[in-house]
């Protein structure tokens, strides 16, 4: 079976994604997708540091990106596209920032009385504070950071997988944002991947991280 059958996509997507980004020992995916982003930012206008601080107000507000894109368009002129401002707000995550904290909306429950409000709490869930300090010094392929992209109108999500090291990327489309649907799709981004941990937030549908885990278990 073609590399195009297996992905669903016309062959000769294949053969522009490898004349493009291939270097001179090859195709390698690591390298191909700095290739790529290269050539992204080589094309983009000049964003200022005033246009992101705009940007950054904008998220505090909770705003989601998509919003945030259309509104500074609208009122300052500036082409700034979402995916831009997801890009932004990872670089932050990555450099410490709290930007990506304003990314979900959080709804305020009111507590049933006399029962104990367990939402929110993934059981058996690992805290980052358990992770190997190899994963924060990037020294090795297969630490990975988790996450979900909401759809329009709350429909369906992307599930992202960022390497910490090469900050090779790997995207799948989920129908609905569920525990089961989350962890089917890590599972088949990462099959033909090196995997010592996966990191995530503490959101509802990275509950199945035990079955993830079961599935890299020699």
């Amino acid at each position: 079976m073609t590399v195009a059958k297996v992905l669903n996509v016309h062959r000769s997507t294949i053969s522009r994604e490898l004349r493009r980004n291939e270097g001179q020992r090859g195709y390698r995916p690591a390298q191909a997708q700095s290739i790529a982003i290269k050539r992204q930012y080589k094309h983009r206008p000049k964003i200022t540091r005033a246009d992101w601080a705009v940007v950054e107000a904008k998220l505090r507000e909770e705003l989601s990106p998509e919003q945030v894109s259309n509104w500074v368009k609208e009122h300052n002129h500036i082409e700034i596209s979402h995916e831009w401002i997801y890009q932004y707000v990872w670089h932050d995550k990555r450099c410490k920032g709290m930007l990506y904290k304003h990314l979900r909306r959080k709804k305020k429950y009111r507590k049933r009385s006399g029962n104990r409000d367990n939402r929110g709490q993934i059981p058996n869930r690992i805290g980052i504070e358990e992770r190997p300090e190899i994963v924060d010094r990037r020294e090795r392929i297969g630490d990975w950071e988790a996450d979900t992209i909401i759809g329009k109108g709350r429909k369906g999500a992307i599930v992202t997988l960022v390497d910490r090291k090469s900050r090779f990327l790997r995207m799948g489309l989920v129908a609905r944002r569920t525990k089961d649907a989350v962890a089917e799709m890590i599972i088949s981004l990462l099959a033909d991947f090196p995997v010592h941990t996966i990191t995530c937030d503490n959101g509802k549908e990275f509950a199945s991280h035990e079955e993830i885990a079961k599935a890299y278990r020699s």
